[in-house]
């Protein structure tokens, strides 16, 4: 286990990456280059239904700094420059994309062996400032994350969370939306050998009162390919095969069908991601 709580985000990521992670019914390509001085190239084009997505990402790293610039096919630019460490347990992240005027966000995130924080700012005359925060131990965290609107004055956001874990259990407990629903989550793992695992999510809505529950489980048939399952209780079965055919390229297909309107067409993903 990591030493430290983590961030407020990473409260029950485990159970959200077993049941959701990989998942997908659009067709994605991936490649990635590097040139001669370490700059990593990035191309990737999706295809959803009728419509295709494409994108170009370029990472430059220069010691503790790394800039990704990323220009997709409306034409937008999104850039992101990282500071690792500027002290220690530090990261610092400035964000902006163009031509969007309000995008500009700084985040702070600090990581500590008892607490974990991570709070941003909009780069606006009015901007919306979240802060989350987590304190603990990499056993047992408590956490909350807000958002203030300081052009409307209020609390955009307001959320809570707790974690438990030990060397094979995750468990965790969200209060989201202001506290009109609830979820609790599982992740077990059953055999580190083969990277056997298996996790649930329950989501309660108060305002609806509509619960939402999923299960899933995974399996490496071998050192190099994974298989996924998951079920909810709205009747829709899915499962995936993602094998690392070369080292860091993986190719991923999924499928997902809804069994109370068997009649219906199975969605199917696929995903391809080559780097050298």
């Amino acid at each position: 286990m990591s030493k430290g709580p983590g961030l407020y985000s990473d409260i029950g990521k485990k159970a959200r990456d077993l049941l959701y992670k990989d998942y997908q019914s659009d067709q994605k390509f991936t490649i990635t280059t590097y040139s001669p001085t370490g700059v990593a190239i990035t191309s990737s084009g999706t295809k959803k239904g009728e419509l295709f997505l494409a994108d170009v990402n370029t990472q430059l790293k220069n010691k503790n700094i790394t800039a990704d610039i990323k220009v997709d096919t409306s034409s937008n630019l999104f850039t992101t420059i990282t500071v690792n460490e500027p002290a220690p347990g530090l990261k610092t992240i400035l964000s902006f994309k163009v031509p969007d005027q309000r995008s500009g966000k700084i985040e702070l995130q600090y990581l500590h062996d008892y607490a974990g924080i991570s709070t941003s700012i909009g780069l606006t005359s009015n901007p919306i400032v979240n802060f989350s925060g987590v304190v603990g131990t990499n056993g047992l965290a408590l956490g909350t994350d807000v958002s203030f609107d300081s052009k409307s004055g209020d609390f955009t956001k307001c959320n809570a969370g707790f974690s438990f874990c030990n060397a094979d259990l995750i468990a965790a407990l969200n209060l989201n939306n202001k506290g009109d629903s609830v979820s609790a989550s599982y992740y077990h793992i059953v055999n580190p050998l083969t990277s056997t695992a298996v996790g649930a999510e329950v989501t309660h809505s108060f305002s609806t009162n509509e619960n939402t529950i999923t299960v899933g489980t995974q399996h490496a048939l071998d050192p190099l390919t994974t298989v996924k399952a998951r079920l909810n209780n709205t009747g829709k079965v899915s499962a995936l095969i993602q094998h690392e055919w070369r080292p860091k390229s993986l190719f991923t297909i999924s499928g997902e069908v809804d069994t109370k309107a068997i009649e219906k067409s199975a969605k199917v993903g696929l995903a391809l991601a080559l780097k050298p």
